[in-house]
């Protein structure tokens, strides 16, 4: 693997965050054990990692079947005005939306992107006449129903 600059961090510190993006449920005591510190070091350290941004967060994937939302959707959008002032707006708009789990500023052929998931075409075509045509300056979208995932939500490569 490629050895990442990542700043201020030490050796212990990168094994630490590997250790926690590999397995969030890893008790201190595994990751002191891991990363060869004592558990009040390790407890530091990963304490230290939080509160200066490195990390933000631990949480559990859940899988999407599961609680029934099976399609993935990648909806690129096209505002109607390149302005500060637009792009504030449909922000501010997209961030409360449940069903869109990422919402990304782009170079090229679109505005944002997005990734939604829902329970099937039928839910996503309710979410888009509803509430997506609704969003703030758009002038256009263009969606892609997501027929197999590959890859996702894959460990950062540091």
């Amino acid at each position: 693997m490629e050895d990442y600059s990542v700043g201020p961090l030490d050796r212990i510190d990168i094994k630490i965050m590997r250790a926690l993006q590999a397995d969030g449920r890893l008790t201190n005591a595994e990751v002191a054990i891991r990363v060869n510190v004592s558990a009040a070091t390790c407890h530091r350290r990963t304490q230290r990692l939080f509160e200066e941004g490195y990390i933000t967060g631990v949480r559990a994937d859940i899988a999407p079947a599961s609680v029934h939302l099976n399609a993935l959707v990648m909806v690129g959008v096209v505002l109607d005005r390149s302005t500060p002032e637009s792009f504030a707006a449909f922000e501010k708009a997209v961030l409360p939306m449940k069903e869109v789990l990422d919402c990304n500023l782009v170079a090229g052929d679109f505005d944002y992107l997005l990734k939604i998931r829902v329970r099937d075409m039928a839910d996503f075509n309710k979410l888009h006449g509803q509430k997506l045509i609704a969003l703030p300056g758009i002038r256009q979208t263009r969606t892609f129903f997501v027929m197999k995932e590959v890859k996702d939500n894959a460990r950062l490569p540091f």
